[in-house]
């Protein structure tokens, strides 16, 4: 019996921070799907239903908060682990996060052993 490789949909409006953390994913064994804004990735989402989801706040049309509060209003994505990622790492905006719905915050920058540690948290 084959293991599946656990799917992670990666969702960031940055092409360069995108493909950064696409390869990172890789290296560590996840199979990657991506969206470039909340949107996109809400249709992903349905489509592909990932083992967990990893946002960007600050995006075009729907924001990281925004989208977590609709992926957890949905039936297929309620329970799906979701990592906000954001270069704003103050108080406010974590606590904004978790308000939202997502399972854990992550500043930006990271380092790849950061988020290989919540991968796994949250994927093991």
């Amino acid at each position: 019996m084959s293991l599946r490789r656990k799917k992670v949909l990666l969702v960031d409006d940055s092409g360069t921070v995108l493909l950064l953390h696409q390869v990172m994913l890789a290296e560590l064994g996840y199979e990657v799907v991506t969206a470039r804004d909340g949107m996109e990735a809400l249709a992903r989402a349905e489509v592909e239903r990932p083992d967990l989801v990893f946002l960007d706040i600050v995006m075009p049309h729907l924001d990281g908060f925004e989208t977590c509060r609709a992926l957890r209003g949905r039936d297929s994505t309620r329970r799906t682990p979701i990592i906000l990622c954001s270069s704003r790492s103050e108080p406010r905006s974590v606590q904004a996060g978790f308000d939202s719905g997502c399972t854990d915050y992550l500043a930006k920058p990271f380092e790849a052993s950061e988020l290989s540690a919540l991968l796994r948290r949250h994927l093991d």
